[in-house]
């Protein structure tokens, strides 16, 4: 079994790959540029995996086809974690990555018949947010993709249109879709890159810039382990007829306030103590200069909501598949003190601070 991985060299994609080559799993990984290889063969090493059994398939997602120069060995499965991410994103760049590059991917899992593992978000599966950007049914034509962007951002916009699109194209051939909550660090060592939501949130605390609570007491960030996800991908990759949809979300998060208070906690440092209207935050985040200085931008508030998750599809499949959802405040301690040793620190108490 071979299977090809676009985005292995992200902070889910390199988990993933040690989860699966440290049971000899054959994986290509799709690199625009190859010779990065050595270096995601020695962090897969360090988190566990055997490189060994990793290699590299030079292609680009931003390129017709892929950029593949010839046809690929025969693949038993596809996942799809390559995307391009980033606030305030230009929407044609957006979508050059992650609406044709996610086409073009979906064009070689039926070229190859095999399962494609199409990774998307959480926020798919929020209907009331859905509505209020304009979606509104799954066929893709159907939907004034420049009003969603419009009020989405290309992000998180190009994501959405990528992930509707795919179904439709894909609607009577072998896919699965694991929509991910925001990520959090592995759940028992914290490993969490700087370039996650979380750990921006963590900084965020530690440096004193937030001083209110985004939202109401209902408000949350839904939250999954890196570890876990990587879980749930390695089963949606083999397990036969999984649900077409699964959430890979822990609905035992806690709301924001005590969440970020379990953070601070860790970290040393005061947790804000009052909440701030999103609309009215999101507002004032237009302005470059405040979001600067804020180091958020609005478009990262739309994951901050309070809706809940309807869950009756994904829980039967994890516990059929035994994953578990670690304790979160495990999870947020352990993120939060990787984030404290990746500083130089072990507690900000003992710098003198708090």
């Amino acid at each position: 079994m071979t299977l090809l991985i676009t985005g292995a060299t992200g902070f889910i994609g390199r988990h993933l790959c040690a989860r699966l080559t440290a049971r000899e799993q054959p994986v290509l990984a799709l690199m625009r540029h190859p010779q990065a290889l050595a270096k995601l063969r020695a962090t897969v090493d360090r988190l566990g995996g055997n490189s060994h059994y990793l290699d590299a398939l030079p292609g680009d997602l931003d390129a017709p086809d892929l950029g593949l120069t010839g046809s690929p060995p025969p693949l038993d499965a596809v996942v799809h974690l390559g995307a391009r991410f980033g606030w305030r994103l230009p929407a044609e760049a957006a979508r050059r990555t992650n609406v044709s590059g996610s086409l073009a991917v979906a064009r070689l899992a039926r070229h190859q018949h095999c399962r494609l593992v199409f990774i998307s978000g959480f926020m798919l599966e929020n209907q009331r947010h859905l509505k209020r950007l304009g979606i509104d049914g799954e066929d893709p034509a159907a939907i004034d993709w420049q009003r969603v962007y419009r009020r989405a951002g290309a992000y998180e916009a190009s994501k959405m249109e990528a992930a509707i699109t795919v179904r439709w194209r894909l609607r009577n051939e072998d896919w699965v879709e694991v929509q991910p909550a925001t990520v959090a660090g592995h759940s028992l060592n914290g490993d969490l890159d700087p370039a996650q939501p979380l750990h921006t949130l963590i900084d965020n605390l530690a440096r004193g810039r937030l001083a209110m609570i985004p939202g109401g007491p209902g408000h949350w960030l839904p939250l999954i382990p890196v570890d876990t996800l990587a879980a749930i991908i390695d089963h949606a990759i083999r397990v036969p007829a999984p649900p077409r949809r699964i959430l890979g979300l822990d609905p035992g998060t806690p709301n924001l306030k005590p969440m970020l208070s379990l953070i601070a906690e860790t970290l040393g440092c005061r947790a804000p103590g009052l909440h701030f209207p999103i609309p009215l935050l999101a507002q004032l985040l237009r302005l470059p200069a405040l979001a600067r200085f804020a180091n958020t931008e609005p478009e990262a508030l739309h994951f901050i909501q309070p809706e809940r998750f309807d869950l009756s599809a994904t829980t039967p499949f994890l516990e059929r598949t035994g994953v578990r959802l670690p304790p979160m405040p495990q999870v947020l301690r352990a993120s939060a003190r990787h984030y404290l040793e990746s500083h130089g620190r072990t507690s900000e108490k003992r710098q003198g601070s708090g």
